[in-house]
Formats: C-alpha cells, sequence, structure tokens
C-alpha cells in the first residue's frame, strides 16, 4: 500500500480543535451542516444518545484511524442551485470517481426500496468514503467496482488502536492474529460477517468492492429504525459507525460540502488524501518525547483522574472520581431488526354489500437486510363507518409473518353500508412500519327485475288498482337481497320526469306520492305498496330502476268515467 495513502491520522486533541475551527469555518461559508445533536459535542469519544455506542469494535471500522482533510472553504455551490454540476465547476474535492460516486447513489436506490423509512442520502456515503478511504484511493477500482489491492487499515492490536483479535482466519484482511478495518468503507472482518451485501450481483459479498461496501454501509447505517433526515438519528448512525467525536464533525463537514454540489470524474483521478499532522507526543522517562497515539474510547473504570487544582496554602483537592459511562443499549442484529413492510400483492378491495371481499390484505416484512422476516406480528386494523369486518367479526386481528415474510389478513366481510374505509397493516415496537390499503363496499346491485305476474293494471278514476304489483330482482341469475330499487310514475318512459298528474301512491298523511325509494327482501322481492288513480284519465307508465341500472316498465291505465244518458223527458 502506498505510503501517502496509509499515513492516517489518530484522534487526538490538537486535531479536535483543528476540525470544529474548520467547521466553523465551513459555517461561516454557508456551508448547509445540519447541527450535531446534544449529547455529541463533548469529549472524542462520546456517543450520541448511546444507541449505537459501545466496546470500540462494536463500531463498524473498529474505530480505526480515518482521513481528516476538511473540505474546502469554498462550497462547490450556492444555495439552492444544482447538486450534480459540471466537472468543470466548482473545486477538484467535489469531484467523486465515476464508479465509486454510481456506487453510493445505487445503494440510495437500494435502501430506499427496502427501507423507505430511513431516508438514505447518498452524501452521507460519499462524506464517509471520503474520509475511510479517500474515495477508494480516488477511485482506483476496476470494472466491477473492486480495488486492485486490498485497502486495509492498521492491525488492531491495542497498541494505539483497539485490541481486535482475528475472526476471520486473515479470509478478509489477510491478518491471522489481529483484524483489520478492510475496504473502501473500511468494514473490520466480524462487521463486514453481519452486514456483507452482493451489490454488484457477481456472487460475492467483498468488502473490497465499492458496490458490495456501499451497501453494506447503508445498510448499517439504517439499523435500529433510524431516520437519517432526523439529526440525532444520522449522528448516532455515524459515531456507530466510529465512536469519535471528532470523527462525526469531520464526516458531518464533508456530508455538507457534498451536499451543495458535486461533479463526476473518471475513475482513478479523485483527489487524494494529503498528509495528515502529526499526533501529539508525550513525555517518555528521561525527558524525551515520543509520537504518543490518542487513547481508545473511555471505558468504565479505565481512566485515572488527575490531581485537582491547588488550594490556597499549598494543599490541593481531593482526587475526582471519573463519572462512570451508562452501558450502550446495544444495536439489534440486522437479521433481526425490521427494515421495511411492503405490499405482498394484495390487488383491489372492493366489494358489495353483504358480501366477502375476493381478495385479502397481505404485506411482506424484510429486515435490515433486506431478506424476508419470519414470525413477526402484523397487526391489521380496519378503519371506517361501512360496517366491514374481518371473518370472526373483528375490527382488529395480529398475524405472524410466515418464512417468506408474508402475512395475510383474513378474509373481509363487508358492512351493509356503502362508502369507504381503510385497512392499516403495522409491524415493530422501536418506530413501527404501517402500510395503508383503500378498500370499498359498494350498495348491493340486480342486474335484472322483472314482474311477478303480467296482469293488466286498471283502475276507475278515483278509485285503487285492484291488483298489488309484485317484482323480482336477480344479480346474475341469483335472488339480490336489500338492492335499492327506486319507483317513478311517470307519463312517459321516454322521457322519465316524475309526473304531476294520474297514479300515485299516498304516504302517511294521504298526500300523493309518485317517486318512492323501496328495498329488494331477503328473497330479492318486491312489493309495491297500494296504487291510486285520481281524474285524470289515460295511459301512464311506473318505472322502476334497481341499483346496478336494472329497468321494468309496468303501463298503468285510469279508465274514463263512463257517460250516463239524460234521462227521458
Amino acid at each position: 500500500m502506498a505510503a501517502h495513502i496509509r499515513r492516517r491520522l489518530r484522534k487526538g486533541a490538537t486535531t479536535t480543535a483543528v476540525a470544529a475551527a474548520a467547521v466553523a469555518a465551513l459555517a461561516a461559508s454557508q456551508a448547509p451542516a445540519a447541527p450535531l445533536t446534544e449529547g455529541s459535542t463533548g469529549g472524542d469519544q462520546q456517543a450520541a444518545g448511546g444507541e449505537s455506542g459501545g466496546p470500540e469494535d462494536d463500531a463498524a471500522t473498529g474505530n480505526s484511524p480515518y482521513y481528516t482533510d476538511l473540505p474546502p472553504l469554498v462550497t462547490p455551490d450556492r444555495p439552492g442551485s444544482s447538486s450534480n454540476l459540471p466537472a468543470a465547476t466548482g473545486s477538484a474535492e467535489a469531484g467523486i470517481p465515476a464508479s465509486v460516486l454510481a456506487a453510493y447513489k445505487q445503494a440510495e436506490r437500494t435502501v430506499a426500496g427496502t427501507d423507505p423509512a430511513c431516508r438514505l442520502p447518498w452524501q452521507l456515503l460519499a462524506a464517509i468514503g471520503k474520509v475511510e478511504s479517500g474515495q477508494a484511493r480516488g477511485g482506483k477500482v476496476d470494472a466491477n467496482g473492486t480495488t486492485p489491492s486490498p485497502i486495509l487499515g492498521p492491525a488492531l492490536n491495542g497498541q494505539g488502536f483497539a485490541l481486535i483479535k482475528d475472526t476471520d482466519g486473515g479470509a478478509y484482511d489477510g491478518d491471522a492474529v489481529h483484524d483489520r478495518a478492510v475496504g473502501p468503507m473500511q468494514f473490520i472482518p466480524s462487521t463486514w460477517a453481519t452486514w456483507g451485501q452482493d451489490a454488484n450481483g457477481d456472487g460475492r459479498k467483498d468488502p473490497n468492492n465499492i458496490y458490495d461496501a456501499a451497501l453494506a454501509a447503508g445498510r448499517y447505517l439504517c439499523a435500529g429504525g433510524r431516520d437519517l433526515a432526523v439529526a440525532a438519528d444520522l449522528d448516532r448512525a455515524v459515531l456507530s459507525y466510529n465512536q469519535s467525536t471528532e470523527y462525526l464533525r469531520t464526516v458531518r463537514s464533508w456530508f455538507a460540502y457534498y451536499q451543495r454540489g458535486t461533479h463526476e470524474v473518471p475513475d482513478g483521478s479523485g483527489v487524494l488524501p494529503t498528509s495528515p499532522s502529526t499526533p501529539t507526543p508525550s513525555p517518555t522517562p528521561g525527558g524525551t518525547t515520543s509520537p504518543s497515539p490518542s487513547p481508545s474510547p473511555s471505558k468504565p473504570g479505565g481512566t485515572k483522574p488527575s490531581p485537582g487544582p491547588s488550594k490556597p496554602g499549598g494543599g490541593s483537592s481531593p482526587t475526582p472520581k471519573p463519572t462512570p459511562t451508562p452501558p450502550p443499549k446495544p444495536t439489534p442484529p440486522p437479521a433481526d431488526t425490521l427494515g421495511s413492510l411492503e405490499n405482498a400483492g394484495t390487488g383491489p378491495l372492493t366489494a358489495t354489500a353483504g358480501g366477502t371481499f375476493d381478495e385479502r390484505v397481505s404485506v411482506r416484512a424484510r429486515n435490515a437486510l433486506g431478506a424476508p422476516m419470519a414470525q413477526l406480528p402484523v397487526t391489521f386494523t380496519v378503519t371506517g363507518s361501512t360496517g366491514t369486518l374481518f371473518d370472526g367479526g373483528r375490527k382488529t386481528v395480529t398475524v405472524l409473518s410466515k418464512a417468506d415474510g408474508t402475512a395475510t389478513a383474513p378474509a373481509l366481510k363487508a358492512g351493509e353500508k356503502p362508502g369507504d374505509f381503510t385497512v392499516t397493516a403495522t409491524a415493530g415496537t422501536t418506530r413501527p412500519r404501517t402500510l395503508t390499503y383503500a378498500a370499498s363496499v359498494t350498495a348491493r346491485q340486480a342486474d335484472a327485475i322483472v314482474r311477478t305476474d303480467s296482469k293488466a293494471l286498471v283502475a276507475a278514476p278515483g278509485e285503487k288498482f285492484a291488483d298489488a304489483v309484485t317484482l323480482k330482482a336477480t344479480y346474475k341469475g341469483a335472488a339480490a337481497a336489500g338492492v335499492a330499487v327506486t319507483a317513478t310514475l311517470v307519463a312517459d318512459a321516454d322521457k322519465p320526469a316524475e309526473n304531476d298528474k294520474g297514479p300515485h301512491f299516498k304516504d302517511a298523511d294521504g298526500k300523493p306520492l309518485r317517486t318512492l325509494a323501496l328495498t329488494t327482501d331477503a328473497e330479492g322481492l318486491l312489493r309495491l305498496p297500494d296504487l291510486f288513480a285520481d281524474e285524470n284519465p289515460g295511459t301512464y307508465q311506473l318505472v322502476l330502476t334497481t341499483e346496478g341500472g336494472a329497468t321494468v316498465v309496468i303501463e298503468l291505465t285510469v279508465e274514463a268515467a263512463e257517460e250516463t244518458a239524460p234521462p227521458e223527458a
């Protein structure tokens, strides 16, 4: 490995001050850096919120050293303008090698498909790739995105770095004694064993491939139900990668810089990191000094308190006790972390009132690695006023997902009230994932309606029609129960406006009615109320129309009054 690539700065007080000053200068140049969350602005190894902190070998990189170069103080673009600048625009630092940039953007798309709630920005991957490997040594990758030689960190042997004994037999890092960070995104082998991905489809999970490494980093950052559009979650994600506040500041600086604008440059032509500063030396016996790497993250009970300030009169204050660091909350393994909840092929949800829906609501759960997640409780809830319920009369049911990640709700039984409602599927506890399906209940329908007899309907003026009218509605040949039917008396069926004279029904007060809303009974039968004739003779029509469009026209006749011969003189 080239010496100028592998010279990487350990985290120390001097560099922290430099990084903080540069971040402040970057902010003054209007770079859009989101604020560090409370709890991540303190000491060098403080973890934000404690979600992903823990022993240093829990970090993705094993807290290996990293490049501390900061972006230029002149940002590549101004607020509100393009984030994909031409190569001639902006500084060289804004250029990202083509294959490396493609890998970051592909990882963003892939994660958006399996865990959209994470809202992973590719610029965050670019920021981490910058400080971890200088964008894979300036884009020195082959056509498949693999570095020609492995990018290896120093042996994590506890001598200035974390102590992590070998976990892979040297398979990834060539070291059978201690682990080393590997590849463009600097994963230690034990982390790669859990999070490794095959993003370029070659059948291998290769930490030295930029496509595989970028997707693995994206999924790792999204672990624990994080939403990276939230500043606190983004800070926790970065600190889980390397538990150093200085590291967080550096990544944040590049993240803000890349958000302002980037451009693509040819592979192999990216800007390489410059020579880092020298670590702060520490005194050695005999009065000489030698370079001393900065300390590993403090652990409870692992630091010695320094003497307090002298008291007046030559005394000294009692030695303060170190404040114990609370144990971190463990991040669930990715295989046990819900990543997404997606539609498993549910079709349109529509049924006639009182009927059973043909479709059943089905979802598929995937873990943080994108694999199907089995035995996950998924709760389905019906919301609305149609009276629709799951089979068994329940509005809420819980189902465990199967081996393929699918969970299917029981059949839905439509209520009697037409209208729209929703079915919501919910899974997960830390940050639940939900899917909502629109559904509807349509009114009962009939595609045919006929009279059950064919008697002529005749009445004298002012009299009641003697014969009752009975009809039957059917749908696809079966009796159509509960179907709404509108009965209207008209003068001409071709112009079905309500008549103002002729036959009529009567309301409760005995007043004429010429339009009625009726409903078929359980056998699809409809018996009309009594019909009455008024003093206007003629031929009239009764039009009956069902929900569903079936129509029947019945003729009504009001006979003229018989003329009486005058008495003979």
